[in-house]
């Protein structure tokens, strides 16, 4: 008798950890896609100097100005 009770909470359980892990991705996706930020003020390829604690990136995807 006490196994049929089990294994609904069981399977509630299961769905409930499913059910989250899916609101969690989705809300990560939703992120990404809403806050891509445009071209933010950054040092230039070369620009950085390492021993100030300046850096740039390795590669910018924004035009130069």
């Amino acid at each position: 008798m006490r196994r049929l009770k089990t294994k609904p909470l069981l399977w509630a359980a299961i769905g409930a950890g499913l059910l989250l892990v899916m609101i969690a991705n989705a809300h990560l996706v939703y992120m990404a896609v809403v806050s891509q930020p445009e071209c933010v003020a950054h040092l230039r390829q070369g620009e950085g100097a390492p021993g100030q604690g300046k850096f740039s990136a390795a590669s910018s995807s924004c035009t130069p100005r």
